[in-house]
């Protein structure tokens, strides 16, 4: 095999493994015990509909977890900080 060709399959595999890393790296940097611990502080037990909202904001998305939460009767300012937890954004 030519040495041009394995660093070629060499470059190749690096480049598919960093990809599949950040592909994956969201879910890891994900946080739903942050998420409804920070529901319960706000007098909201971890329901269902908590964990399903909280879920959302691993996703991404951020207004539907919100909504969810304060759907299930957690106040605003808790569930945005719960949902931001969820996603490990910056405050």
């Amino acid at each position: 095999m030519r040495t041009s060709t394995r660093v070629a399959g060499v470059i190749t595999g690096i480049a598919l493994t960093l990809g599949a890393t950040a592909l994956t790296a969201p879910a890891t940097h994900a946080d739903i015990p942050a998420c409804t611990n920070m529901a319960a502080q706000a007098g909201v037990g971890a329901t269902d509909a908590v964990t399903t909202a909280c879920h959302r904001g691993v996703s991404g998305d951020l207004q539907g977890c919100v909504n969810g939460l304060t759907d299930a009767g957690v106040p605003g300012g808790a569930a945005n900080g719960a949902c931001r937890l969820a996603a490990h954004e910056p405050r």
